[in-house]
Order: C-alpha cells, then sequence, then structure tokens
C-alpha cells in the first residue's frame, strides 16, 4: 500500500481536485492524506484571531468571505444535483460550527477545533466527488487514530493499531481519504500536528502501516539544490538519504515538513516527493541509500533566527555551568538550533522567541546577555564526514565577503551551517550556489 499526500496547492480548487485523478489510480490500494484547501488555514487562524480579540464582527466578515469562497468551488466541483446538495450541506454544517463559536468563551480548545475544519471539508469533499463519479472511496477519520500524548509526540503504537483495525473493517475498498494534520491530544480533545503538519501524517501513516512508499505532491518538482525562488538555475536532486532531507527540511526547505523524515526513516520507508503539476517529473527519492559521498547536495535558509549570547568568568574551568543554562530554554519548551561555546562564553540561536524576556531574565544570573534579532542560519548540505577535506574552506570562501555571526560544523556529517543577517541572506545563497555548484 502506498500513501500519497496533496497539500492545499494541490486542493486549492475545483480544477485541481479533478486532476487528482490523473495521479490516485483508484484500483490500487492506497491512502490519500489531504490538506485544506489553499488559503483556509490562515483564514481559519484570521477568524480564531478575531474571536480571541472579542471583534465579532471581524470574525463574521471572514467566516462570510470563506463561506462564499466554498459555495463558488461546490458549483465548480459537482454537476449533479445529488452532489452539489451533499456539497452545500456539507459546508453549511461545518460554517454553522464555526460560527457557534462567536456566542462562547473562545480558548485554545475552540481554537484548535477551528482550525481542524479545513481538512475535515477537503477530505469529505473529494469523496462526495469520488462518489459522484463512481469511484469507491472510504473516509478514514484521523481523529479516531491520530493521537499524540503529553509532550506532543506522535502515540505510534496506538496509531498503528487504531489504523489497522480501520483498514481491516473496510478490507473491500482500496481507496481511503484521510485528513492530514489534525490529530486528537492526551487528553482526547482536538490538536494538530502544527503547521505544515499534512506531511507528518503522511509519514506516520506509513511508518505504522509499513508503507511500500510515501508520496508527498506538492507545487515544486522534488527538492532543489537551493531555493528556486531567490537563485536562478536550481535543479532538483534525484536522490538524498534520510539524514540529508531532515537537515535541509529543518534548515528551510519548505517542500517537507522538518519532522516528517524521522517515522519514514525509522520504519525505513522511502519517500519521494512529486509536482501535482508536472506528475511525469521523476522528483526526488529518500531512502537509507541516498548518500552521495563527498557531494555537496543542496543549500538551505531559515529565517525568524534570534541569536543568544552569554559570557561569564564562572563558566572558565567549570562543570554543570552548560547544564543549567540548557535548563533555562527546558523549563520554558524552547529548543535551540545552533550553539557554539569558547572558555568563557557561549552562543545559540533560537527560533521560538514566545518566551524570550523571560529566557533573557533568567541568563542574566550567568553573566552577560546580548541578543541579536533578524537572523538566517544558511546550511550547505552533504557527505562531510571526517574522511572528507576541503568543503569547509571551499563554503567560506564563496562567502568570505559577507560578515558571519556563528559557524556550526561537526555537530552532523551532513551539514556547515552560518548564522548571518537575514539582510545578506540571499547574497549568501547566491555566491554559495555559484561556487559550490
Amino acid at each position: 500500500m502506498k500513501v500519497l499526500k496533496f497539500g492545499g496547492t494541490s486542493v486549492g480548487s475545483a480544477e485541481r481536485i479533478k486532476a487528482l485523478l490523473d495521479i490516485i489510480r483508484p484500483q490500487e490500494r492506497q491512502i490519500v492524506v489531504l490538506s485544506a484547501v489553499a488559503g483556509t488555514t490562515n483564514a481559519l487562524v484570521e477568524i480564531s484571531q478575531a474571536f480571541t480579540e472579542g471583534d465579532k464582527d471581524r470574525a463574521s466578515a471572514l467566516i462570510q468571505a470563506l463561506h462564499d469562497r466554498y459555495r463558488s468551488l461546490i458549483g465548480e466541483l459537482f454537476t449533479t444535483e445529488e452532489g452539489i446538495r451533499n456539497g452545500r450541506e456539507l459546508i453549511e454544517y461545518h460554517f454553522n460550527l464555526i460560527d457557534s463559536f462567536s456566542n462562547q468563551l473562545f480558548t485554545p480548545i475552540e481554537e484548535k477545533i477551528i482550525l481542524a475544519q479545513g481538512e475535515l471539508i477537503s477530505t469529505t469533499l473529494f469523496h462526495f466527488h469520488l462518489t459522484e463519479l463512481g469511484i469507491r472511496s472510504k473516509l478514514l477519520p484521523a481523529l479516531d487514530f491520530m493521537k499524540i500524548d503529553e509532550d506532543n509526540e506522535p502515540k505510534i503504537d496506538f496509531i498503528r493499531e487504531n489504523l489497522t483495525e480501520l483498514l481491516l473493517q473496510s478490507s473491500d475498498h482500496n481507496l481511503f481519504i484521510t485528513q492530514g494534520y489534525i490529530c486528537r491530544n492526551a487528553f482526547g480533545e482536538i490538536d494538530n500536528l502544527r503547521r505544515g503538519g499534512s506531511d507528518y501524517t503522511a509519514s506516520l501513516i506509513g511508518a505504522a502501516i509499513g508503507a511500500d512508499e510515501i508520496q508527498i505532491w506538492t507545487d515544486i518538482d522534488g527538492m532543489h539544490n537551493n531555493d528556486p525562488r531567490i537563485v536562478k538555475g536550481t535543479s532538483p536532486i534525484a536522490n538524498l538519504s534520510f539524514n540529508e532531507a531532515a537537515e535541509l527540511a529543518y534548515f528551510g526547505a519548505k517542500i517537507l515538513h522538518p519532522q516528517s523524515v524521522f517515522p519514514a526513516q525509522r520504519y525505513n520507508v522511502p519517500v519521494r516527493l512529486l509536482n501535482t503539476m508536472e506528475p511525469q517529473a521523476s522528483g526526488t527519492l529518500i531512502n537509507q541509500e541516498g548518500a552521495a559521498k563527498g557531494i555537496v547536495r543542496s543549500i538551505a535558509a531559515k529565517d525568524g533566527i534570534t541569536a543568544i549570547r552569554i559570557q561569564s568568568s564562572r563558566m572558565l574551568l567549570a562543570y554543570g555551568f552548560l547544564r543549567r543554562v540548557f535548563e533555562v530554554f527546558e523549563r520554558y519548551k524552547t529548543p535551540i538550533d545552533m550553539i557554539t561555546t569558547s572558555e568563557v562564553a557561549i552562543s545559540l540561536t533560537i527560533d521560538d522567541t514566545k518566551y524570550l524576556a523571560d529566557i533573557e531574565q533568567e541568563l542574566k544570573d550567568f553573566g552577560s546577555v546580548e541578543i541579536d534579532r533578524d537572523q538566517t542560519i544558511v546550511c550547505v548540505v552533504g557527505d562531510f564526514g571526517v574522511n572528507t577535506h576541503g568543503y569547509a574552506a571551499r563554503v567560506l570562501d564563496a562567502v568570505k565577503h559577507i560578515p558571519i555571526r556563528m559557524i556550526s560544523y561537526g555537530g552532523s556529517n551532513y551539514n556547515i551551517s552560518m548564522l548571518l543577517q537575514t539582510e545578506h541572506k540571499v547574497e549568501a545563497l547566491r555566491s554559495l550556489h555559484n561556487r559550490l555548484f
């Protein structure tokens, strides 16, 4: 069985929803994971913000605008009276539910319920579309099998057990449709895997059932060797290792959700990145054998980085100092991206600044603290194992005219990372591309 995930742009219009049948083969056993229709999640976030702020008029206007968009989609997607009626009844139900929150105390629990509606609508609309065409499909409600624990980590055993049972109950079906992104938390409440989580859903499903392959269908023909929006002349990469793909996804490659690599890697399920606009393109295959020894594979950049530097003479020849610093970030559940140390200073980066003021206050107990915002991590990914040589020199030579805030090399065999001011990102990506490729 294969798992096929389609993102928001792949279901962004009636035309694109219909075109999915050029890719999906209903006679083959498949699970199709769908995101919300393009733009829907952003609209639902705005609606939730309006409810949070108590601005019911703004919320009502936003709901109406999104509702009208779906009314148009129904008219374009369905051709029979029954199909149009089913589609209209579906969106009326969901938009009445969203509107009902205007009269309630609005908390993060209600917000997550609202954010789940996009995937619930898109999957059911596609199911109705297939039914209208006489194609058998089965809806698999993700809320019945996708679960996270108290630490927001997926419960693979729970997913496997419950999904397997649902598949056995419908063993006479080949085509299954389910929602990406949404799940239930440890308390049984509706929750989500955060933005981009549909990739993660597909990977978790593929890992749980031991799929033959996980296919991530987007609007670009695979992972490129640089950001094609910024750099001219980029090209897709035919094959990547799981480790290389994980580094690229985490450090800025938008085509793949950072966490989606690990379940597939753990259970050795190949992942293929493909383009719905060009289904014939070969895309990128990610598997255990993808690493090419001694070759630079790609360059990526991650914006929105904040650098923190702690300097203290108490660090010199002291043990336990780093542990106490890291415990500050642990208490505020703030991950660290990069870290470098010297005898009397630590420099590190974060991308979540929600608790930055509190973190800064606690760090001042250790020494002086400097904070630099508007930073970008640029990473060069390839095979940089202990027996390779010369690559760090080539990378640094390419950006010798750009001020570098931090450098990280050796923590991974697959990554050389540099921190620089965001204003220098475009120049850095282009210079590295010209030098390395």
